[in-house]
């Protein structure tokens, strides 16, 4: 049985060897589409919070009250880059965007009031949170703030597409992970299949079933770990080809969203890999040997 069982092995390695490589590439294909949807996510995020939001003041707030405001604002905690831009700082903001041919025509700053402009963190970047956001300002600081601006159809437009994008990307995030499952289970039950003879023949001599599938389950695990380490590789490195070749992504690089998607591979190639190898071993133990022909 010893030389049975070596020479079966010798038989079974390059069927593993095909299978973690097919599992491998499952799982690459799966870490792809993760990354695309966490760039997805993070663009989001990142044209949300770009976008500005003006506190108009009153023309008649003094020094102490703009500075109480600014404060308050910077004291929020979804609140960003707080900036105080007097009439002489949007001037100088303007001229330096546009041509300065104004000054032949008029003698005074046409632009608007002074104001604090500041940023908001994507989770509140919608319409309602920064109607909200105005009340509260216009009550907490009364007399202060002449009016509160915002793009209201560019908010509106980006967490539509946002959310539109979103659950497009979760469609083909639930039907990938169904066709990496299946994928996987297919590439372990092949690889199982030229075992069937080792498994049967174990069986026979008195072996029990916790005896004959525990190396075989450890053996699955193995090959999931080695499988995902594969898949992981390919796509840090595919993502750092990507970066360099664009480096729009850069601004978009998730650090804590790809640990936590490399985390996923893992688990997907480790638990189906284990599942699978184990559901193998149970259908062997369980057929009449003239079936295993």
């Amino acid at each position: 049985m010893a030389q049975f069982g070596k020479a079966s092995s010798k038989k079974g390695k390059p069927t593993y060897a095909y299978a973690i490589i097919g599992v491998a590439l499952v799982l690459f294909l799966f870490g792809i589409v993760g990354w695309f949807f966490l760039n997805l996510r993070k663009s989001g995020d990142y044209f949300k919070e770009n976008i500005q939001v003006h506190a108009y003041l009153s023309p008649t707030a003094n020094k102490k009250q703009i500075d109480s405001l600014s404060q308050f604002i910077s004291g929020i905690p979804y609140a960003n880059r707080v900036e105080y831009i007097s009439k002489e700082k949007a001037l100088e903001i303007y001229t330096k965007e546009n041509d300065s041919t104004w000054k032949q025509f008029l003698s005074e700053n046409p632009l608007m009031p002074e104001s604090i402009d500041f940023y908001v963190k994507a989770s509140h970047v919608q319409a309602d949170s920064l109607n909200k956001l105005a009340e509260m300002l216009q009550t907490a600081q009364p007399g202060v703030i002449s009016e509160f601006d915002f793009p209201t159809e560019t908010v509106t437009k980006v967490s539509s597409a946002v959310k539109n994008g979103a659950i497009i990307f979760l469609i083909v995030a639930v039907l990938l992970t169904v066709l990496v499952v299946f994928s996987i289970d297919n590439t372990i039950r092949l690889a199982m299949y030229s075992n069937r003879f080792l498994i049967k023949t174990m069986q026979m001599v008195g072996a029990t079933r916790g005896f004959i599938a525990r190396p075989i389950n450890q053996r699955a695990i193995v090959n999931g770990l080695i499988s995902s380490a594969i898949a992981i590789v390919a796509v840090w490195g595919s993502v750092k080809l990507i970066e360099n070749a664009i480096p729009d992504f850069k601004l978009l690089h998730d650090t804590p969203g790809l640990l936590m998607l490399f985390a996923l591979i893992i688990v997907l190639g480790v638990a189906i890999s284990l599942v699978s190898t184990h559901l193998s071993v149970i259908k062997y133990l369980r057929m009449k040997l003239d079936d295993l022909y």
